[in-house]
């Protein structure tokens, strides 16, 4: 008699059935250097996690992580369509931020594309119950030398702390990094052209003093500039404002 599949292999043959060639084609372009790329689109990855998180996500997330740590990510080890369902498990299954954080901590050095980074970090709700908890434990990636740590951090301030009690605060945060890596800076940018869209008179104040290098403050100048919530006349100064001109 076979024995029974894992819970693994049981979404495994559910993402071959949901995959999607000329996605996967479409998705792998956006993510160079990635492999094992199924193509299988986001809100069905969502769809998968939430039947796990009505059983099975804590088994999931065994299997999967103890994949990784013995093979990586890609074609040969956790696939890239597994690690969104990873994260998303950790997002929809946790209740307490004491269970959520032992679940990312162990989740974050296995990120290693911006989009998985990106869906996990916008996909983590529970920050909202647990805010000073959770600024607390995103504080030690911002020492990080590792890129996806870096823009772990950032894009959980863009997407969770986007208001006046956190600004300086994260503002001062964003001023700090100094990274070479193309996502981590990209990241930063990012943020400051979302902090200005709210708050443009202070971002307008800090971007005058700040200690962000040449690449990534016009980046996010750039970024301001394409916003369709920033008027004409602001955009018109802002691109004035570029170093290099």
């Amino acid at each position: 008699m076979p024995d029974k599949p894992t819970i693994r292999e049981t979404v495994r043959i559910r993402l071959e059935e949901l995959s999607d060639p000329e996605y996967r084609e479409f998705h792998s372009r956006l993510l160079p250097g990635i492999t094992g790329i199924m193509g299988v689109r986001t809100p069905e990855l969502r769809g998968i996690a939430k039947d796990l998180k009505k059983s099975g996500w804590r088994e999931y997330i065994k299997e999967v992580s103890c994949a990784w740590k013995e093979k990586g990510q890609g074609a040969d080890g956790v696939l890239y369509d597994e690690m969104i369902i990873w994260g998303l498990c950790i997002c929809g299954g946790c209740r307490d931020w004491d269970t959520a954080g032992e679940y990312v901590t162990a989740f974050v050095p296995a990120i290693n594309n911006w989009a998985v980074c990106d869906i996990f970090c916008g996909s983590l709700k529970i920050t909202g119950r647990y805010r000073e908890e959770v600024w607390q434990f995103i504080q030690p990636y911002f020492q990080s030398g590792r890129e996806y740590d870096l823009r772990f951090g950032t894009v959980m301030l863009l997407s969770h702390y986007t208001d006046q009690d956190y600004l300086d605060r994260a503002l001062k945060l964003l001023d700090r990094v100094r990274h070479p890596g193309y996502y981590a800076k990209m990241a930063v940018a990012w943020a400051v052209s979302v902090y200005f869209v709210k708050f443009p008179d202070q971002v307008m104040e800090y971007l005058k003093q700040c200690s962000l290098d040449d690449w990534t403050y016009n980046k996010a100048l750039q970024k301001i500039t394409e916003s369709f919530r920033v008027d004409k006349e602001t955009k018109k100064l802002v691109r004035q404002m570029r170093r290099g001109r």
